[in-house]
């Protein structure tokens, strides 16, 4: 396992790290599935374990907590999101200060910790005045509940910019990181919010590498789904809006790539997004032992350039030059 900085701090993860979105944990089988999944990521040396208080009611939290205990908090990076509606109250979502303090305090109940070493904003909130939010996060800081805070889906550029400057007007903690979807389906982080990470020393934590399984190669043109795969859930509409024929001609376009390369496509589009110098780390959500340690090959896996040209092609992305001055 590589490991590198988050933006300009100190701390480090592993190049890929452990999420528990797709966690599934209603019976004592898959119970036992997610802890052979932490397990082999522990002693693999992934130390970053991504999760949110929206995952499963709680019980995401309160699973992971549980199993971690098992091994040396110090070498572990634990992180949890506050956003979305934990109950049916009015002030019981969103990112005011009153949610945010009282969030952190059962997320910390429910895993069984002291502190957290990163806190996302899972979402934007339109309702709240950024000011009140970075406030409360920076407190969070001060108080030693948090170590660092960042932010996910739904913070642009110009909201990152406006958040810079309110630390600097009040001299905040800072926004340390973004955790961002970014894959070979969606580059949309390209276009302005690598820059400015890079110009504000921000890390970037990336999740959904494999756009919702599509990447995974396992759904193929003019083929049946895969039996139990996500494109068979009745709930889940977003990978069944990308199996386009064009998406999978891409795809399979890309798995040729990664046969040139001696690896297979999933294991390409993790390494794809880690020849990216902005990004700190990539979050994988494994289903089975099996899949993770396939995953983990990512880490360290260099892509020549001309294959990385071809994956541009491919993708119909024309490279320009990001750098801020």
């Amino acid at each position: 396992m590589k490991y590198r900085s988050v933006g300009k701090s100190g701390l480090k993860v592993s190049e890929v790290a452990l999420g528990s979105w797709v966690t599934q944990l209603t019976n004592e089988e898959q119970l036992e599935n997610a802890r052979d999944i932490v397990r082999l990521a522990y002693e693999s040396g992934v130390n970053f374990y991504d999760c949110a208080d929206a995952y499963s009611g709680g019980d995401a939290e309160r699973f992971l907590g549980e199993t971690l205990k098992a091994y040396p908090r110090k070498e572990l990076v634990i992180s949890a999101k506050v956003y979305f509606p934990t109950g049916p109250g009015v002030n019981d979502r969103g990112l005011s200060r009153k949610h945010i303090f009282e969030s952190i305090d059962q997320t910390l109940k429910n895993m069984q910790l002291d502190y957290l070493d990163l806190y996302y904003c899972h979402r934007f909130d339109t309702t709240t005045d950024l000011t009140e939010t970075l406030r409360a996060l920076s407190d969070l800081v001060s108080q030693g509940k948090i170590l660092y805070y960042g932010v996910s889906e739904e913070w642009g550029s110009a909201r990152l910019e406006e958040a810079q400057r309110i630390v600097e007007r009040y001299n905040l903690y800072p926004i340390t990181v973004v955790q961002p979807q970014y894959n070979l389906q969606d580059r949309y982080i390209e276009h302005e919010i690598m820059g400015t990470c890079r110009k504000l020393g921000i890390g970037i934590t990336t999740f959904s590498p494999l756009a919702q399984g599509l990447l995974t190669g396992k759904y193929r043109k003019g083929q049946p789904l895969p039996a139990g795969s996500r494109a068979t859930w009745q709930s889940d509409h977003q990978i069944n809006d990308l199996l386009t024929d064009e998406n999978l001609d891409k795809v399979e376009r890309l798995r040729k790539v990664a046969e040139e390369l001696g690896t297979n496509l999933p294991v390409l589009s993790m390494a794809w997004i880690l020849q990216h110098p902005e990004i700190s780390c990539v979050i994988n959500g494994a289903s089975k032992p099996s899949q993770l340690e396939s995953n983990l090959k990512a880490a360290g896996f260099e892509i020549p350039a001309d294959a990385m040209a071809e994956i541009d092609k491919i993708t119909g992305f024309h490279r320009f030059e990001r750098h801020v001055g």
